[in-house]
């Protein structure tokens, strides 16, 4: 195996596959990239055996085709090391792989490429295509609310679902909800199909997504998931489990029928300053309501409070409700819209939070016993 290729085309390819490498090594061929060459295309592959990444790259000249595997942070490394635009001669035989750039030369051990595990996307798939933005906008809107270790393990991921020409994000840890929702340019052709994709999947197609005319090919089989985006083949096994009936969460709103609209960066902001001294393990905040205004209030177990009053479109009963102040952060912080809308029943259920302009997120908020 024989190429030449530059080192920013290299470095590009392994920092895009480089974050599923299995830091904790329960194999060692985990902690390798698998580098296969073939039709003037050097193709780098990195696993963990959930998530798969694949970046495709030209090289500069083909030498000799041919597959290896090399150690993914020592070959990262070494590119990061060598000058910018320099260029790089790797070849690979008899269980090392040589790399030469300028008067640097470097020796690393290999693995057997035939031992590196490979991913299969079954057959029977629901094909769609969207934009990498709208994906990413999607995902930003919904997994900041998956749970964290939760022995409820489906909960531990976000829930991908494909309803005709919508794709639905939902993710919930119990104590919250968010739903995102996307109409697809063209409808699905296929089943209605539901997949619980896995945290770290999940955060892994967050860095891989950016803005870009390019459109995002997504499969979505029964037991996996594949994205394409440009040069790059994403991979991942989903949660074997049934994900809870989120509809059945959501309020009505004619049992929410107290309304407040507000100003999102400025109760964002309000918000933020009372958090500063709540409890820093429950986090809590007592919401007053009252005509026109929002009264926040937080304690500490060092007798500290903090108070803040913050100006809102508010005209039904006064009531007192408690809220995990970060939860409600996190709701503004990802809504896409300038002004949010609260719908608020009794005070011990859940409130349904959602964009005065959008109509494609909504959040639910449990509240906390005062």
């Amino acid at each position: 195996m024989k190429f030449i290729i530059t080192r920013e085309k290299l470095l590009s390819a392994l920092q895009n596959v480089y974050g599923v490498v299995e830091k904790r090594q329960s194999l060692p061929i985990l902690s390798n990239v698998l580098l296969n060459l073939g039709n003037e295309h050097l193709s780098i592959t990195a696993t963990d055996m959930e998530v798969e990444l694949v970046s495709e790259v030209a090289v500069g000249t083909a030498k000799e085709a041919g597959e290896t595997t090399v150690p993914a942070r020592k070959l990262l490394s070494i590119c990061k090391a060598l000058p910018q635009d320099s260029e790089i001669n790797f070849s690979a035989k008899d269980r090392r792989a040589s790399i030469r750039s300028g008067r640097s030369r470097f020796s690393l051990s290999t693995l057997d490429a035939l031992d590196f595990p490979n991913t299969e996307l079954a057959s029977e798939v629901v094909k769609l295509v969207v934009q990498p933005a709208s994906l990413k906008q999607l995902l930003d809107m919904t997994q900041f609310a998956m749970a964290h270790d939760d022995v409820r393990y489906y909960l531990n991921g976000l829930l991908l679902e494909v309803d005709g020409d919508r794709l639905r994000l939902v993710a919930t840890d119990g104590h919250r909800l968010a739903k995102g929702e996307l109409r697809l340019e063209q409808p699905v052709e296929g089943e209605f199909r539901q997949a619980i994709v896995p945290r770290k999947a999940v955060v892994e197609l967050g860095r891989l997504l950016s803005e870009g005319n390019e459109t995002v090919e997504l499969a979505v089989a029964a037991q996996s998931l594949q994205l394409v985006l440009g040069g790059v083949r994403f991979s991942t096994k989903l949660v074997d489990g049934q994900y809870p009936d989120y509809r059945g969460v959501i309020p009505d709103l004619e049992d929410n029928q107290r309304i407040l609209e507000a100003d999102r960066s400025m109760l964002r902001q309000g918000l933020a300053r009372a958090a500063i001294l709540s409890n820093e393990k429950y986090r809590t905040v007592r919401i007053a309501l009252s005509a026109g205004e929002l009264k926040v209030v937080a304690n500490n177990p060092e007798q500290e409070e903090a108070e803040e009053v913050i100006d809102v479109d508010y005209s039904a009963e006064t009531m007192e409700i408690g809220f995990n102040v970060t939860y409600l952060l996190d709701v503004l912080a990802a809504i896409p819209s300038d002004r949010v809308r609260f719908y608020f029943g009794e005070a011990d259920r859940s409130c349904l939070v959602r964009g005065l302009d959008v109509d494609d997120c909504e959040y639910v908020v449990m509240p906390i016993r005062l």
